[in-house]
């Protein structure tokens, strides 16, 4: 059980990094104002998915 949990932890871990240098890299030259719209667009995404 505590392999288990340990490995997932790793999963999350590797997935969040992976996640986070896409970010940076779609990100690129583009102006934090308009790099927050994607970004509040995909949260409100991540919302209508967790509520339905």
């Amino acid at each position: 059980m505590a392999r288990e949990k340990k490995e997932k932890e790793v999963k999350q871990e590797s997935l969040e990094s992976v996640l986070w240098a896409s970010a940076n890299k779609l990100r690129g030259g583009v102006s934090p104002y308009d790099y927050m719209n994607v970004v509040l667009g995909l949260v409100f995404l991540k919302y209508l998915s967790d509520r339905f």
